[in-house]
């Protein structure tokens, strides 16, 4: 047992030592601008994205946005709300994302480092607060982003206040956003979590779902690790009021969740049918 547990630790090494610590200056408003009319012509036919109240967001300096999460490893929760950020404050404003590691080292995505997307660790969180930057965070991370379509408007980040402290020892303010539409891009069936620690994903790279789905072009699709094409669902993505950060981190957190759980109910709410929106 002490060599796996060996094994385990020097492959989780390999992997931690590749996740590069954020470059900023990998983001390139230019590009940016760019790509901003074909990627939001994209976004509103496809998804017919419909993203409000932009306006709760602070117009200048660091704030961290901290949303619901949805779609697999294709959210097109993010792919939307960074495209309409970047269009209401313009794309000089630096504004970051962050991601799971496996995201910024996989090869064909590393074009995202030009939107602003950086691996997702409280250091490139700070990193970029402290350059005076928009950060978006998805405290649910893989956990949420896979839960089962039934539980699509479940807000569940699993118990994770990370975001919290760095919230307060960044001086920032918290800005809900809730979104809905993501979990109905694909039949997403369970997050297998039994099957993350059965084949020792959880501890070699940080992966705590193996998702089972039911997408295309695949099918049945286990991990989602290629993707998938994601319906057409209608993605509605609405700003929440800023949430002020007192010394109660477990407070804090519940205000969050309760304001992003309320939002995504009241959107809910407004849906007639899966997909169709």
């Amino acid at each position: 047992m002490a060599g796996v547990a060996d094994a385990i630790g020097w492959a989780s090494r390999q992997i931690a030592d590749r996740v590069p610590q954020a470059d900023l200056d990998q983001r390139d408003p230019d590009f940016i601008r760019d790509q901003l009319p074909a990627t939001w012509l994209v976004a509103s036919l496809y998804f017919r994205a419909d993203v409000r109240g932009l306006d709760r967001i602070p117009p200048h300096g660091p704030v961290l946005l901290v949303g619901n999460h949805s779609g697999g490893n294709v959210p097109p929760d993010t792919f939307v709300f960074t495209l309409a950020f970047c269009s209401y404050f313009g794309v000089e404003r630096p504004f970051y994302q962050l991601a799971h590691n496996l995201v910024t080292l996989y090869p064909p995505l590393r074009w995202l480092r030009k939107f602003g997307t950086v691996a997702a660790s409280p250091e490139n969180a700070r990193l970029a607060l402290e350059s005076g930057a928009a950060v978006l965070v998805y405290p649910g991370g893989d956990y949420e982003v896979f839960r089962p379509s039934w539980q699509r408007h479940v807000v569940d980040f699993g118990g994770r206040k990370g975001f919290v402290r760095l919230a307060r020892e960044t001086g920032v303010p918290i800005v809900p956003v809730a979104a809905v539409g993501g979990q109905e891009t694909a039949l997403f069936l369970g997050r297998a979590q039994w099957l993350a620690k059965l084949l020792l994903v959880d501890k070699v790279v940080r992966l705590k779902s193996v998702p089972i789905s039911l997408a295309l072009p695949w099918g049945l699709n286990i991990s989602d690790l290629l993707g998938h094409i994601p319906l057409p669902a209608k993605i509605v993505v609405e700003v929440q009021e800023p949430v002020a950060v007192g010394d109660d981190d477990q407070a804090v957190y519940d205000e969050v969740i309760a304001s992003l759980q309320a939002g995504v109910d009241r959107l809910a709410a407004q849906r007639r049918f899966p997909v169709l929106g």
